[in-house]
């Protein structure tokens, strides 16, 4: 969907993560808002295969060096975004994830129309003091964003419990189902080297995990609950796909045949090779991977967190859900899948079509760039003056809600 403004309209996308899923979503954007003709600028730390990968689609790419967690170094960090996006001018700011909806935030101060997405809120991510320090942000950072764009209904409601008063839209993640497609698992995994080099029977169950080696995503208690699995089907095999703060941990701590992958270019080949996907996140806004896997005709197992009754078919929930943080439930429905075959496939045909139906990736570009068109309209709305639009706050916040 084209912003159908001339001249076309600036847009700068921030991002701290430069990998998983937020790099996902904001490359997904890039490329369909380059193909629309917006002129999109990048800020991210710039030695990175996001930085590479978006000036190779066309994008211009401004460095930003920043940690991944607040710290000292804000008030730098604000400083160096406030010079990034005085140069490159935007009409509309798209911060994306925590730390750069904070810097964003206190860099813009709403000068521009601003969206912030989060990519999962900042205050489940930690705990203690640390947690109320960034619930206090996110409530008071709120009256900075023009719009707070949730993946989830879930998302936002987790939002609105938590005392964040904001302008919102729920926009569902998407993916591209023509790359994410079903393929023969026999075919995949004799081409996938890494397993042929650890033995693997090719016939043998295969359960694949793909996420960011970190507390989040849950690695940790699948290991645990795959003990329990071992019990019971001492044939079946676990990869984990990826790479982050945990891995070495998980390594020092997992059986000797778990294959760590590493980090993949590419997962869609460990997603086809799959005979389950189990994605056991402590939390999140709407996970991608589940919804890859699905594209892939893959059956899922995941945790009931934000997004994720929302990513599935109705039908598939009592099978697919289990509770967060909870090896038991999580080994039950991965050995229950595991046993069953018929079932298997008959989950995946129906993630598939779900999938193609709801979560099309052209679904979730379109409706960011209707919040664009909407942000612009309403700064020309504001620029023209009272006559315009009567109380203008007013008709703004009947508009978003």
């Amino acid at each position: 969907m084209q912003l159908s403004t001339a001249p076309p309209p600036r847009v700068l996308h921030i991002t701290q993560p430069v990998d998983g899923g937020v790099a996902r979503v904001v490359t997904d954007l890039v490329r369909a808002q380059l193909a629309d003709g917006t002129h999109v600028t990048v800020a991210c730390p710039g030695e990175s295969l996001l930085a590479d990968s978006l000036r190779a689609l066309g994008a211009e790419v401004r460095h930003w060096q920043a940690t991944r967690a607040p710290g000292p170094r804000l008030p730098q960090e604000v400083r160096r975004l406030g010079r990034v996006v005085a140069r490159a001018r935007p009409d509309v700011v798209h911060a994306h994830s925590a730390k750069a909806g904070l810097a964003t935030r206190l860099a813009v101060r709403g000068r521009v129309p601003t969206v912030f997405q989060p990519h999962a809120w900042s205050f489940e991510a930690v705990g203690g003091v640390a947690a109320g320090f960034a619930l206090g942000w996110e409530r008071w950072g709120a009256r900075w964003a023009s719009l707070v764009v949730c993946v989830s209904e879930a998302e936002r409601a987790t939002g609105l419990r938590a005392g964040v008063r904001a302008q919102w839209r729920v926009i569902p993640n998407g993916v591209d189902p023509v790359r994410f497609h079903p393929a023969a698992v026999d075919c995949v995994r004799a081409a996938l080297p890494l397993l042929g080099d650890v033995g693997a029977d090719p016939a043998a169950p295969l359960v694949v995990c793909v996420g960011r080696l970190c507390r989040q995503k849950g690695q940790d208690v699948l290991l645990e609950a795959w003990s329990s699995v071992r019990r019971r089907m001492p044939g079946a095999r676990l990869v984990l796909v990826g790479d982050g703060p945990d891995a070495e941990r998980l390594r020092a701590g997992a059986p000797g045949d778990v294959l760590f992958a590493g980090a993949a270019l590419d997962a869609v080949p460990w997603y086809q090779a799959a005979d389950l996907v189990v994605l056991p996140s402590r939390w999140e806004g709407m996970a991608l991977a589940p919804l890859e896997a699905m594209a892939c005709g893959r059956p899922v197992v995941m945790t009931d967190v934000d997004g994720a009754r929302e990513s599935l078919p109705p039908g598939l929930v009592a099978r697919c859900l289990v509770p967060a943080r909870a090896p038991g439930p999580l080994a039950e429905a991965i050995c229950g899948l595991l046993s069953d075959p018929s079932l298997r496939e008959s989950l995946g045909h129906q993630g598939r079509r779900h999938v193609v139906t709801t979560h099309d990736v052209r679904r979730a570009t379109d409706a960011v760039a209707e919040v664009y068109r909407e942000l612009l309209r309403d700064g020309q709305a504001r620029h023209a003056g009272p006559a315009t639009c009567g109380d203008h706050t007013e008709c703004r916040e009947s508009s978003h809600t």
